[in-house]
């Protein structure tokens, strides 16, 4: 008898799925071979793909350098996802190329919150 699995548990079929295609997305950024308008894709990082589990929608977790301008950048990605999404299909061969959504990675944010209440507390700590 099959155990169920849980729902946050990531099958290694998507984790697979999903390092190809933050690969290739990295690479059609860096490269420029996605013409954006208004954007310099060279500055995207993809930090993460996450795939769900019929393989038919990956969400791409992006950064631009420094952060600048991150919702700009989301936006106009979103807008123009049909433009990467036509690059992708040319860098990867599936029987569905998924559907991409791009979200703000904001992990860095919080691990930079939790870096500066851990140093407040060290600090509180020192002088008491």
């Amino acid at each position: 008898m099959r155990s169920k699995k849980n729902s946050r548990t990531l099958s290694q079929r998507q984790l697979r799925v999903g390092e190809m295609i933050k690969q290739a997305l990295g690479n059609i950024f860096m490269r420029g071979e996605a013409k954006l308008p208004n954007i310099e894709t060279s500055n995207i990082t993809v930090t993460e793909v996450r795939m769900s589990p019929d393989l038919k929608t990956a969400k791409a977790f992006v950064l631009p350098l420094g952060g600048k301008n991150a919702n700009e950048v989301i936006d106009i990605l979103k807008d123009f996802s049909f433009l990467v999404r036509k690059v992708l299909s040319k860098k990867i061969s599936m029987k569905f190329l998924p559907k991409l959504l791009f979200v703000k990675d904001e992990s860095f944010d919080y691990a930079e919150k939790i870096e500066n209440l851990i140093k407040k507390t060290n600090r509180q700590e020192k002088y008491d």
